[in-house]
C-alpha cells in the first residue's frame, strides 16, 4: 500500500508530506516535501487563541494539508491512505492533548481515506500520548545484535531505546526536553522575527557556552522526572526561553551556545541517567541513530558525539530514512497499522495501560488518489 504521512511539529516550520510503499515490514522511501506555513497562519498558530481561532485555524489547515498531499502527489504518484498528525495546540500527557487540521477537509478535498488524532486514544488508556515514533524505530533498528538509541531531534527531543533481540515490550523512550526549540526561539527574537533557525548552527558556534545559565536551565524539574514523560511549548516554550535565556544581558552568541549545550546536556544526561542504567552501554547499545532537523545542525551533533563517545553517531539517512522526511514517514506507517487493527503505540514508552490502535479514521470510500488528480474530489 502507498501511504501519505504527513506531520507539522512543533517548531511549525510547515507541513511535511512524505510518501512511503509498505509491504509488510518492508516500508520504502518514495519522496519527500515540505510546504511552508504562510506567514500569517504561522503567527496565528503562536499567538493566543480563543474557540473560534482554534475553529478557523482547524478548518484552514486541513486545506492547507490538501493542497500539500496533492502537490506531493503531483510530483511522487497516487496514495491510497492518507495519516496525518496534524498541529499541536496544546498538550498534556495523560490528561489531554489538541491536534488541529480538520481530517473531513483534507479526506473531502482528496477523496482518500484519513487517519488522524493519533495521540488521544493513547491518553484515553492512560499513556502520555507521546512519543509515538517509537513503534516505528523498533520496526526500523530491530537487531538481534546490537541494541539502538532512536534520537529524533524536532522542536522537542525524543528519543526510543530498542535493546538488542528486543521484543516490542522491551522498547521504551521518552521526550528528553528541548531540541531546537529555544534555539529556534532565539534566533526569532535577535533577527525579530526575519529568520526562523540557525543554519547548521554557525552562529551559536561563534558564542561561549555561559555556565551559569546552563546550569540553572538544567534544574528545570522536568529533567528530573522519571518517564514515561513528554514535553512540548507548555514546558519549553516562551515562559522557559524569558526565564533561563534573558533578552538584554548577554550577546546573541553566547545564548546560542548555551542553548546548543542545553540540549545537547539534556539528551546525554537523559540516557546516562534513564537509560543505561537500565539496559547498559557499550555490549548491550551500540547505535546513536539521529533524525529530525537538529540533525543539520553540526554544532549539536558533534556536542552529542563528544558527551556519547560509547554509542557510533548515525543519521537515519543510512537506513533510508531521511532526517527531514522521518517523522511524516511514521505517521504513514501508523495510519497503515491503524487500517489493518494493528496497535500503534508501546505502552512501556507512553505508559499506557495496554496496547491501542491509534488515530481515527474518515473515510466513505476507498479510493486512490491519482498524480493527474489536481482539483478536489466531490
Amino acid at each position: 500500500m502507498r501511504v501519505a504521512g504527513v506531520m507539522s511539529g512543533t517548531s511549525l516550520d510547515g507541513i511535511d508530506v512524505a510518501i512511503v510503499e509498505i509491504q509488510g515490514r518492508r516500508i520504502e522511501t518514495v519522496g519527500f516535501q515540505t510546504t511552508p506555513y504562510p506567514v500569517a497562519l504561522r503567527r496565528a498558530l503562536l499567538g493566543e487563541l480563543d474557540a473560534a481561532h482554534i475553529s478557523r485555524l482547524n478548518f484552514q489547515l486541513g486545506a492547507l494539508y490538501a493542497r500539500a498531499v496533492l502537490r506531493a502527489v503531483r510530483r511522487f504518484g497516487a496514495v491510497e491512505l492518507i495519516g496525518c498528525h496534524g498541529q499541536t495546540i496544546f498538550h498534556e500527557g495523560r490528561v489531554h492533548t489538541l491536534q488541529i487540521g480538520e481530517a473531513a477537509v483534507l479526506a473531502e478535498a482528496t477523496g482518500v481515506p484519513v487517519v488522524s488524532n493519533f495521540r488521544a486514544r493513547d491518553i484515553a488508556a492512560g499513556g502520555e500520548g507521546a512519543p509515538l515514533v517509537p513503534m516505528v524505530d523498533y520496526l526500523l533498528l530491530a537487531d538481534d545484535r546490537q541494541g539502538s538509541v532512536a534520537l529524533n531531534i524536532g522542536g522537542i527531543a525524543n528519543v526510543t531505546v530498542v535493546p538488542a533481540a528486543a521484543r516490542p515490550e522491551q522498547v521504551f523512550g521518552f521526550d528528553t526536553g528541548p531540541g531546537n526549540m529555544i534555539m529556534d526561539a532565539l534566533v526569532r527574537r535577535f533577527s525579530r522575527g526575519r529568520q526562523r533557525y540557525d543554519g547548521g548552527g554557525r552562529r551559536a558556534a561563534r558564542g561561549r557556552v555561559i555556565e551559569r545559565v546552563l546550569e540553572e536551565s538544567l534544574r528545570f524539574p522536568f529533567f528530573r522526572r522519571r518517564p514515561p514523560k513528554s514535553a512540548g511549548r507548555e514546558e519549553f516554550g516562551a515562559e522557559f526561553v524569558s526565564r533561563y535565556f534573558p533578552a538584554s544581558r548577554f550577546s546573541p552568541e553566547d545564548l546560542l551556545r548555551t542553548a546548543v549545550e542545553l540540549t545537547v546536556r539534556s539528551i546525554a544526561g537523559a540516557l546516562e541517567r534513564f537509560v543505561f542504567p537500565r539496559v547498559g552501554a557499550g555490549g548491550k547499545l551500540r547505535r546513536l541513530v539521529i533524525s529530525g532537523g537538529g540533525a543539520h545542525n553540526r554544532l549539536l551533533v558533534a556536542g552529542l558525539q563528544s558527551q556519547l563517545s560509547i554509542l557510533r553517531v548515525q543519521v537515519s539517512d543510512e537506513y533510508g530514512w531521511p532526517v527531514d522526511a522521518k517523522e511524516a514517514m511514521a505517521f504513514a506507517l501508523l495510519a497503515d497499522r491503524t487500517l489493518h487493527g494493528l496497535p500503534g503505540n508501546l505502552p512501556a514508552v507512553t505508559g499506557a495501560r495496554r496496547p491501542v490502535m491509534l488515530g481515527t479514521l474518515t473515510s466513505d470510500k476507498t479510493s486512490s488518489l491519482d498524480s493527474r488528480d489536481t482539483t478536489p474530489s466531490c
